[in-house]
């Protein structure tokens, strides 16, 4: 039985494309290769692991694992099971893992084996768990399984119907205190590949009975994707892009190094004839054009002429930097777009930006999405050319919400117009034109890498180390990072420390993308009257210090 009761539903549909065209490739990671025909034999054996272990409907399945071709078959298990696949932040600490694998009340964990010290000392803490699966060598301990192992011994689940309401929650920083899971429904994850499909002239399927028509469409286009998801699986900028990808039959491929090699990813994209790059702003892309330059001025060239889009979402790109890889594309016979989304965790599509020649506009400016619009505060509508800042927002297919807090759900999921929108507290302007320059989050948080830093969680690691009267955390720019997390720091009365030695006595409580990578000293933090953060005047001190305009 392959069917759907209410709409698309991502397992049902990625069977349909492994029944119709088996042979083709679906994940690559290195030497590694699957093709549909065993991706779905792997991923309906790991299902069949979770059924015998009494995972179904409703319940959610953590992966804590990097980039490779496990990561999309535990997901695909998990969603033949009808239960949600959920995100573990695979540079989170102990204390960290703990509060997601507890908070989303994962019945299973697909975890790394680097991983297995951090969660051998949590294990225990976590009696709901019914099955640990380990992926990749090294030492196996007696609470866990091989996943070889099981793909192996277990018996393939059967097809079962499912529903277009069953849920992908997508864990994020959000935007105050712990990590919350955003949960989205496989409909309104289909819905949004119309954004791909209505230029090319074709239709969504409403059932998965139709997807062998659509995947025969989008070959005779030569629209069939192949995306190198260069940005990590567990962030939506990748993950979300790896489902649309595959269920429009296409395949992901991973890169093996798990530190970000940009001429690893060159290569790979001549090698597998990469169509789409997913990659995080100029984090990934600053790096990727010196490469490129340095291989230019060596005499080599890279065979990029596969390549059509360029994806980034949730850090800044800048035009300079988008400019020099539109001018090696040009050179490389790549006929490139690079798409710059507005989007979050909570909602795709607020804005966007597509650049497909050289100095087009400046850096964060965009185009307003076709489901979005900015409000002001109590849900008025902003205008174009009023030059009065709002919040940017989004309706359509949404997600339902952050798992088991209503509350937060509220906050950032409100009505307006009659309609429901997504509001996670983007500030924006928007010009007579309907350009849209983007201000920042509303919030204080502080974006790294793709990583989202809350200030008040280095804070408190700052002021529980005895030589620390006080502590400001802020964000300042930075080429490598985007934006570099930087501590004003008031020593207690005759203490003394060095940088590295404070540093090294937080790294037991933040993950290392948290530590601070400046470290300014003060006589006095300032606070306001009411003792809350003066976050400007940190900002402007910490700036100042490090001699930033």
């Amino acid at each position: 039985m392959n069917a759907v009761n209410d709409g698309m539903n991502l397992a049902s549909s990625w069977e349909m494309v492994a029944d119709h065209a088996g042979d083709r490739l679906a994940l690559c990671h290195g030497e590694v290769k699957r093709n549909w025909t065993d991706f779905e034999a792997r991923s309906s054996r790991l299902a069949g692991a979770l059924k015998e272990a009494g995972i179904g409907a409703g319940d959610n399945v953590a992966l804590g694992l990097f980039n490779g071709n496990e990561y999309l078959e535990a997901e695909f298990a998990a969603f033949k099971q009808r239960a949600a696949a959920c995100n573990l932040n695979y540079r989170y600490v102990e204390r960290e893992l703990w509060y997601l694998v507890d908070n989303s009340n994962a019945k299973a964990v697909f975890y790394d084996s680097t991983l297995v010290d951090r969660f051998d000392s949590i294990v225990g803490d976590l009696p709901d768990v019914r099955l640990w699966i380990q992926v990749g060598d090294g030492e196996r301990p007696d609470w866990a399984v091989s996943y070889e192992d099981v793909v192996a011994a277990s018996s393939p689940a059967p097809r079962i119907e499912r529903s277009g309401q069953d849920l992908w929650i997508l864990y994020t920083g959000g935007t105050t205190g712990n990590p919350k899971g955003v949960m989205w429904p496989h409909d309104n994850l289909v819905t949004l590949t119309n954004r791909t499909l209505e230029p090319l002239g074709l239709t969504m399927p409403a059932t998965p009975v139709e997807i062998p028509a659509l995947l025969d469409a989008l070959d005779g286009l030569g629209h069939t994707p192949r995306q190198l998801a260069a940005a990590p699986l567990m962030h939506g900028t990748a993950g979300i892009g790896a489902l649309f990808c595959l269920f429009q039959g296409g395949s992901v491929v991973t890169l093996t190094n798990r530190s970000y090699d940009p001429v690893e990813l060159l290569e790979t994209v001549e090698r597998e004839r990469v169509t789409l790059v997913s990659l995080v702003g100029d984090v990934f892309c600053a790096p990727l054009v010196e490469a490129l330059d340095e291989s230019s001025a060596a005499g080599r060239s890279f065979d990029l002429s596969s390549l059509k889009v360029v994806t980034s979402s949730g850090v800044m790109w800048s035009q300079q930097v988008k400019d020099r890889l539109l001018a090696h594309g040009e050179a490389a016979g790549a006929d490139l777009m690079l798409n710059d989304s507005l989007g979050a965790s909570e909602g795709v599509g607020f804005a966007g930006k597509r650049s497909v020649d050289g100095g087009d506009t400046a850096t964060a400016t965009f185009t307003l999405g076709p489901n979005a619009a900015i409000f002001s505060e109590d849900g008025r509508r902003i205008h174009a050319g009023s030059e009065e800042a709002g919040l940017l927002a989004v309706t359509g297919p949404i997600p339902l919400g952050y798992y088991g807090d209503p509350v937060k759900t509220a906050e950032t999921y409100k009505e307006f117009d009659g309609q429901r929108w997504s509001i996670p507290g983007d500030w924006a302007t928007i010009a007579a034109d309907g350009t849209v320059t983007l201000l920042g989050r509303g919030s204080v948080s502080i974006n790294t890498g793709g990583e989202k830093v809350f200030p008040e969680e280095v804070e408190e690691a700052l002021k529980v180390q005895p030589e620390v009267a006080d502590a400001l955390v802020v964000g300042v720019p930075d080429p490598t990072w985007g934006s570099a997390v930087s501590a004003v720091v008031q020593l207690a009365p005759g203490a003394s420390i060095t940088d590295g030695d404070l540093v090294d006595a937080m790294r037991s409580q933040l993950s290392g993308y948290k530590l601070p990578k400046n470290l300014i000293w003060v006589d006095q933090v300032v606070r306001g009257p009411n003792g809350k953060a003066d976050y400007k005047w940190a900002s402007t001190t910490a700036r100042t210090s490090l001699g930033i305009d």
